[in-house]
């Protein structure tokens, strides 16, 4: 079985659309697993994969890239906190966001804790959305160990979470401000009237056409001057073509129609 095949029957039997991901990265990965288990050949990883519940696990969790942490880039979340963030509440007081690709939950968690601090009391509807089901059930736990907190302040941390085995409990009063759910960012159809849109750190491993298409998804699921937060690594070149005006590195606003 050829790679193009082996894409072709992941996508029919579990749903999962590989081909917007950049082939090179995606296979190098993909190989990486292959050889964990002592096999060469696509075919018989497939079968594996349909039979062995875990090793499917395995594999969507390596495909899918689970890396996050609170607060990640603190510069970068500075300008959302300072900038951002106010001068949306200040147009409309309860906010409507989207944290796509949420992985553990610690970057819908960190935009409900400065919601919090900016607007307290105030529910802002956070959506948080993974293709990852395995993931979503660790980011609705909201257990992290220190070393996903680095970022977090003393303050922040006395306040927002409690100590719980060897590392920390996000509050129930946090928690309860985010609503996950399970996206296929490729696939399934996106919401609308959005205020603020993050996705970061993920179009970096799909195609400049995946990119694209999500970008312009992304355009059209955002109010009328809302915002999309990209991740440091990210860098959206055809900006204008995708309906944004570029606001400041990292940060694009749905250009008026």
């Amino acid at each position: 079985m050829e790679f193009l095949e082996f894409q072709k029957r992941v996508y029919r039997q579990f749903g999962l659309n590989l081909e917007g991901y950049k082939e090179k990265q995606l296979k190098r990965r993909i190989t990486s697993l292959m050889q964990s288990q002592g096999i060469d050949d696509f075919s018989s990883y497939f079968q594996l994969l349909v039979k062995d519940e875990e090793q499917l696990m395995r594999f969507l969790d390596k495909v899918t890239i689970n890396v996050s942490e609170f607060f990640r880039n603190p510069d970068i979340f500075k300008s959302l906190e300072t900038k951002i963030l106010p001068d949306l509440v200040k147009n409309k007081p309860r906010l409507k966001i989207w944290s796509a690709a949420c992985s553990n939950g610690s970057e819908p968690y960190s935009l409900a804790i400065m919601l919090e601090e900016l607007t307290p009391g105030v529910k802002h509807q956070i959506e948080a959305t993974d293709i990852d089901k395995k993931i979503l059930e660790v980011a609705k736990k909201g257990y992290y160990e220190e070393r996903f907190l680095k970022n977090v302040s003393p303050d922040r941390l006395k306040k927002f979470f409690k100590p719980h085995d060897k590392g920390y409990l996000i509050s129930d009063e946090i928690k309860r401000r985010v609503q996950y759910r399970h996206h296929d960012l490729l696939n399934d159809p996106y919401g609308r009237n959005y205020d603020l849109i993050v996705c970061r750190n993920v179009t970096i491993y799909f195609t400049m056409e995946a990119q694209d298409l999500l970008y312009r998804k992304f355009s059209e699921a955002l109010s009328p001057g809302g915002f999309l937060f990209i991740g440091a690594t990210e860098n959206m070149l055809r900006y204008r073509e995708l309906g944004f005006e570029k606001v400041m590195p990292w940060f694009y606003r749905r250009a008026a129609n």
